[in-house]
């Protein structure tokens, strides 16, 4: 019999490893009658103790031709030679530890051993079940310890549902971690912020041992049971830091550089992301950190991850763009010959947004919905802006293709650029750093910029551009006039040709469907200029100042009001020539000159 209890406190020290690797005598004064060999370790043993327990090794010397069998091959035990020890030990009635370490294999290698209570009472199963439902499963940490150790043993593990049993456990005593977590934050003061935050995230860091599969399983049932979204999202955040930290920080662009076949590493990284963007939680009332998103997408692009998990990624971003920073879309191309941003990525996610705002509006049902300053359109006013940004940002890359660089402009619509400054400016940096561009081409691009709605600085700049086609240049110039003659004229208007609105009232022709649609469409351009005159209000505000700035100086040097008027209007913004300089047309220089005066930094590559 067994000294002392196998489920002994944790304070005991460990039973010492077998010294001799290849032959181990139980007792040195009987000698051994069998050889059992297990993964090429021999142990020399007794057939009493282990046929009495093992009903595998009683039916194994009972069915041997020869009476007097002396050998014994075990194939593909749970948990190997040491595993083998501890059970061989159990058989003899020698003493050691049951542990979170070694309670998995042993529970497996008792099933493989077939160490059952139809052999002897208190048996080995009986014993590790013991430990497992009274020690194991009311613990949190030991429940994901002895999971973690499950991934080394073989399917047996599943069989005897120790994997079932410690998810089950640890879902459990997290809901109840919750539980106590939210009445300690109840009773805690309005100042405890720290620990109203850290209070149950605790155990986030004890799951990223687990590999990608139990973890999987893990969040699923801590779902399935309860546990908070927002608390899921953070294990999922702290789990994708540690599997997949380093990735991608010795990536180089290379445009000459050749695909190489995945590892088999890369492959289970891929694995990682795919089963991470799977499990984040899909309730809109559920915020995950757009740099968490930006980050995974990443990772799936440069681990090549399946096509739905991109799709996937791509389609939460594009439902929260209107937030998205520069640097969130700057995302480094990993294709050998291409640019060095991947520009594909960014026009999908915008194709992704609009049809968002697209079903947004079409889920309105009432005329009332589509408001000045609607969730909407000012979603889109704000992409648009981003977007011109970004324009301008990947402008300069050499490797940038025409087509691509025209597809993210004209994807969206006109109404989500107010001015066009930005659409300008990215233009003028793409013209600057691609000089082999046809004349096509480049009037292909200046087309899609509205004259109309350039601030005053950047009229004054493109009037001085060479590398404008010439019909941009005039059309600037015309618009230009019309600008100045309403400000010496004091109208209000913009002079430009204005869209027709009509009065609202629904026609009897159109069903109500097509009626609400075209009264959206009015009601945005009714916004659209309401922007626009907002803009032209502040220019004719510094206009009059530089007036009133030129009446002043009049009594003292002598100029005239309409000289003062000039150089006031002439000072507006960055993109002003200097003082006295003379814009003519004759004298513009060849499109290869980069050293005209006046030309701003802002709007053109340095």
């Amino acid at each position: 019999m067994v000294s002392e209890s196998l489920l002994s406190s944790s304070k005991r020290s460990p039973s010492p490893k077998f010294s001799n690797p290849f032959t181990t005598r139980i007792f040195s004064d009987v000698a051994g009658d069998i050889t059992i060999v297990v993964d090429g370790e021999s142990f020399l043993l007794h057939k009493f103790p282990l046929v009495s327990r093992s009903g595998k090794i009683r039916k194994m010397v009972a069915d041997a031709k020869d009476s007097n069998l002396s050998k014994i091959e075990l194939q593909n035990l749970p948990g190997g030679p040491q595993t083998f020890e501890l059970a061989m030990k159990f058989c003899y009635g020698m003493n050691f530890e049951i542990t979170t370490a070694n309670v998995a294999q042993l529970r497996c290698a008792a099933e493989y051993l077939e160490m059952r209570e139809d052999y002897r009472e208190e048996n080995l199963i009986s014993r590790t079940e013991t430990y497992l439902n009274e020690i194991v499963v009311q613990s949190f940490v030991k429940s994901v310890e002895v999971l973690s150790s499950c991934e080394m043993l073989t399917s047996i593990a599943e069989e005897v549902g120790i994997p079932d049993r410690c998810i089950e456990a640890i879902a459990i005593n997290a809901c109840k971690e919750q539980l106590v977590s939210g009445l300690s934050r109840l009773e805690c003061d309005a100042d405890s912020t720290e620990l109203k935050s850290g209070a149950i995230e605790w155990w986030v860091e004890d799951l990223s041992v687990l590999g990608i599969d139990y973890y999987q399983r893990v969040i699923c049932a801590m779902g399935r049971l309860g546990v908070r979204l927002d608390i899921i999202v953070v294990s999922l955040m702290h789990y994708a830091q540690t599997a997949l930290k380093g990735i991608g920080k010795c990536q180089i662009w290379n445009p000459a550089k050749n695909k190489s076949t995945p590892t088999k590493e890369e492959n289970y990284q891929s694995m990682v992301v795919e089963t991470l963007v799977s499990l984040m939680p899909t309730e809109k009332s559920c915020n995950i950190p757009l740099s968490f998103l930006f980050g995974m997408l990443k990772m799936a692009i440069l681990l090549e991850a399946d096509v739905v998990c991109r799709l996937e990624m791509e389609r939460r971003i594009a439902f929260r763009l209107e937030m998205v920073t520069l640097d969130d879309l700057l995302i480094s191309s990993v294709r050998s010959g291409d640019s060095m941003f991947d520009v594909d990525t960014v026009h999908r996610i915008l194709i992704n947004f609009l049809q968002r705002v697209e079903e947004e509006e079409n889920e309105d049902s009432g005329y009332e919905s589509e408001v000045l300053g609607s969730p909407s359109h000012d979603s889109l006013l704000k992409v648009g802006r981003l977007i011109d940004v970004y324009l301008a940002e990947i402008a300069p890359d050499p490797y940038l293709s025409f087509q691509k660089f025209v597809a993210l402009i004209e994807i969206l619509p006109d109404y989500s650029r107010v001015i066009d400054d930005g659409l300008y400016r990215a233009v003028d940096i793409y013209l600057k750093a691609h000089p082999v561009l046809t004349e096509h081409e480049c009037k292909k691009l200046c087309k899609f910029i509205d004259c109309q709605k350039l601030s005053q600085e950047a009229c004054n700049h493109a009037a001085q551009n060479d590398r404008l086609p010439v019909q941009m240049t005039v059309r600037v110039l015309y618009f230009e006039q019309l600008r100045l003659k309403n400000a010496f004229s004091g109208s209000s208007g913009d002079g430009y040709p204005s869209q027709r609105i009509s009065s609202g009232v629904p026609s009897a022709a159109m069903s109500p469907r097509d009626n609400y649609a075209s009264l959206r469409r009015e009601n945005r351009e009714l916004k659209l200029e309401i922007s626009r005159m907002r803009v032209r209000l502040s220019e004719l505000e510094k206009e009059q100042m530089c007036m009133k700035q030129g009446m002043r100086d009049k009594s003292t040097n002598g100029k005239t009001f309409l000289t003062s008027i000039s150089k006031g209007i002439g000072r507006i913004g960055i993109f002003a020539a200097p003082s006295g300089a003379r814009r003519q047309k004759s004298g513009r220089k060849s499109r290869g000159s980069e050293n005209k005066q006046g030309r701003s930094r802002r709007y053109s590559v340095s």
